[in-house]
């Protein structure tokens, strides 16, 4: 199984930006990639995906043209770009791959195989 460390959260003021790193212990190239978040008393929602290839993204409406998700196939690696951060965007962000097509979409978390232990990225106002 690939195991995956989430890096780049921190404290971010409103407005500001901040780009998180999934770094895998494998290679990834044939799988699709994820980023979620949860915030504090709050299920765990979809951000982000993106296909083997990265000629296919999709993003979750609250984060629309605010982030982009990226891949480095050659350095194993996924990488969460963030701007225009928000107080509600305060979350951990997990990082998650998907080792085989369940067709459940890649905007469910159940798609996901294996998931990092996540970076906190708290957005102050």
């Amino acid at each position: 199984q690939v195991r995956l460390v989430e890096s780049g959260g921190g404290l971010v003021q409103a407005g500001g930006s901040a780009r998180l790193s999934c770094a895998a212990s494998g290679r990834i190239s044939m799988y699709a990639m994820g980023w979620f978040r949860q915030a504090p008393g709050k299920e765990r929602e979809f951000v982000a995906a993106i296909t083997q290839s990265g000629e296919d993204t999709y993003y979750a409406e609250s984060v629309k043209f605010r982030f982009t998700i990226s891949r480095d196939n050659a350095r194993n690696s996924v990488h969460l770009q963030m701007n225009s951060l928000k107080p509600e965007d305060t979350a951990v962000y997990y990082c998650a791959v998907r080792n085989q097509d369940y067709g459940l979409g890649l905007r469910s978390s159940l798609e996901y195989d294996n998931w990092g232990q996540g970076t906190q990225v708290t957005v102050s106002s």
